[in-house]
């Protein structure tokens, strides 16, 4: 059996699949995460998940993988850069071994979400022969994850994908990493929202605002995105020159982004031609459970 839990700031859901596919899952359970009662709740809740599971199954994991908010440093060991603030400053890994008594793998839930989708996902079906893969996730923030021939990298700082908090634009707001104008600030789902309650006083779904063509604040926004994606995106092929580029997360369902936002990317390559694939997910919100497990090999 191979075991996956997809730790969220909200949700915590896990996953037993018989094999490395997604049709032989097993069995799938989801809870709230209880973030506002602190770590050892939240290790509780995570502990009450799995024994949920095991009940299910009738089977007891030999380990298990976890997709997580923020990552583990290399160097300390400790959970960083978690947006759920009570999981930084933890050696999370070792108290999960702890609590569950299994071998415990852990990474940041882009990366799962780029892993899964290279195996399981998009990448599989349609770029069997790509060996680089960035999966990008667009929604209240902005991550990515790397991989490559099959293997996340993780880099020197755990840091590696973290386009979210490259430098941007000063018309950026403040970021909670610390710096000013990262790429969240921006072009994040809540980046636009505040953009667009900032040109008008009024709040507005950024689906609402997406679609609105006789708004002109909302085409604003929506240039907006536009020009920043392909500013953002660019960098990323310029560094990286994926085969592949899958687009995960809320923004990832925007139709446009796969056309005026592809102009804007090729505007901003190192090349006369810009021939990266940019697809959408097929895993849908699955990518992180599946992408946790395939951390156990």
């Amino acid at each position: 059996m191979i075991w996956g839990i997809d730790l969220g700031g909200t949700k915590i859901e896990g996953v037993v699949m018989s094999d490395r596919h997604p049709d032989t899952v097993i069995a799938r359970h989801r809870i709230d995460t209880e973030g506002s009662g602190g770590y050892e709740h939240v290790l509780q809740r995570i502990k009450s998940l799995i024994d949920h599971l095991i009940k299910e199954t009738g089977n007891h994991p030999d380990a298990i993988g976890f997709g997580t908010p923020g990552t583990l440093d290399p160097q300390t060991g400790l959970l960083k850069n978690s947006n759920t603030l009570c999981l930084n400053h933890h050696p999370l890994d070792k108290d999960l071994e702890k609590l569950l008594g299994v071998k415990v793998a852990i990474a940041n839930d882009a990366n799962c979400f780029a892993l899964a989708e290279y195996h399981l996902g998009a990448v599989a079906r349609d770029f069997p022969n790509a060996r680089v893969a960035f999966g990008v996730i667009m929604g209240t923030g902005v991550g990515g994850g790397v991989v490559v021939d099959g293997n996340i990298i993780g880099g020197r700082h755990g840091i590696g994908g973290e386009w979210g908090h490259m430098f941007l634009d000063d018309s950026g707001e403040d970021c909670y990493c610390g710096r000013h104008g990262c790429v969240e600030t921006i072009i994040s789902g809540t980046a636009l929202q505040h953009y667009y309650q900032g040109l008008t006083g009024h709040e507005k779904k950024l689906k609402d605002i997406l679609t609105d063509d006789s708004d002109l604040a909302a085409k604003e926004v929506k240039g907006r995105l536009i020009y920043f994606f392909g500013k953002a995106l660019g960098q990323i092929i310029n560094i990286l020159d994926p085969d592949v580029i899958v687009l995960g997360g809320g923004l990832g369902n925007i139709d446009f982004l796969y056309t005026e936002g592809r102009n804007a990317v090729s505007r901003n390559i190192f090349n006369t031609e810009f021939t990266t694939p940019i697809v959408r997910p097929i895993l849908g919100d699955s990518a992180g459970v599946f992408g946790a497990a395939l951390l156990i090999h």
